[in-house]
C-alpha cells in the first residue's frame, strides 16, 4: 500500500505541478456497519466538512471517501489560481465544487489506480459525489454500510506540500474485496522473495 501511495504522490506532482503529501496507509478491518462511527470520530477535530465519495469496480472494488474541512475548497481554489480566472462565470460555492471534485478526482484516481495496478487489476470509476459544509455527525447517516459486510479501510493524511492545505482519504472495501486481494498481494510479495 505504501509503495502504490508513494507512487501516486510522485504521479501527481507530474500531473497538477504540485507537490502532494500522502502518510503512510493505516489499514484497519471493521464490520462495516461500524463504520459511520468510526468516520466521525476520525474527523471530531473538524467543526464542519466536506466530503467527496467515489466508487470504484474491478476485483479491488469499494468506495473512497476523500474529507477536508469545510474551507478547503477555497484554499485549493487559491492554490491552483483559478480564483480570478473564472469567477466572473461561477459563484464561489459551485466554483468551490467543481475544484473538490477534481482534486478529489485526480487524488482517488491515483492512489486507487496505482494500487489496483500494482495488484494487477483495473478499475473503473463512478463520477464523484461531493457533500459540502455538513458536520460531522450528519455526514454519514447509521444506514449508509451493509450491516453483514466487513469493511478494510485504508486511512491516509494528504498534504499540499506548498499551502497547508490537508485531508483524509478512506478507501473502504467489501468482504468481497478479501479474498482477491490476499492472493493479490501473495503474488506481488512473490516477486520479491
Amino acid at each position: 500500500m505504501n509503495i502504490a501511495f508513494g507512487k501516486a504522490a510522485a504521479d501527481l506532482a507530474e500531473v497538477i505541478n504540485i507537490f502532494v503529501v500522502l502518510s503512510v496507509p493505516l489499514v484497519e478491518v471493521f464490520k462495516a456497519r461500524t463504520l459511520p462511527e468510526y468516520l466521525t470520530e476520525q474527523v471530531s477535530d473538524y467543526d464542519r466538512i466536506s466530503i467527496l465519495e467515489q466508487n470504484f469496480w474491478g476485483d479491488f472494488k469499494g468506495s473512497a471517501f476523500m474529507i477536508f474541512h469545510a474551507d478547503a475548497g477555497r484554499e485549493l481554489i487559491s492554490i491552483f489560481g483559478e480564483e480570478s480566472e473564472v469567477m466572473g462565470s461561477y459563484s464561489l460555492d459551485t466554483l468551490e465544487r467543481e475544484t473538490l471534485m477534481e482534486v478529489g478526482n485526480i487524488l482517488i484516481g491515483a492512489c486507487v489506480g496505482k494500487l489496483a495496478e500494482l495488484l494487477g487489476d483495473m478499475v473503473t470509476y463512478s463520477p464523484p459525489r461531493v457533500i459540502t459544509n455538513n458536520t460531522p455527525q450528519d455526514a454519514f447517516p447509521e444506514n449508509s454500510f451493509d450491516d453483514d459486510a466487513t469493511a478494510i479501510v485504508l486511512k491516509t493524511v494528504f498534504r499540499f506540500n506548498e499551502r497547508n492545505t490537508e485531508g483524509l482519504l478512506f478507501l473502504v472495501t467489501s468482504h468481497d474485496s478479501v479474498i482477491w486481494l490476499k492472493k493479490a498481494l501473495a503474488a506481488f510479495m512473490e516477486q520479491y522473495e
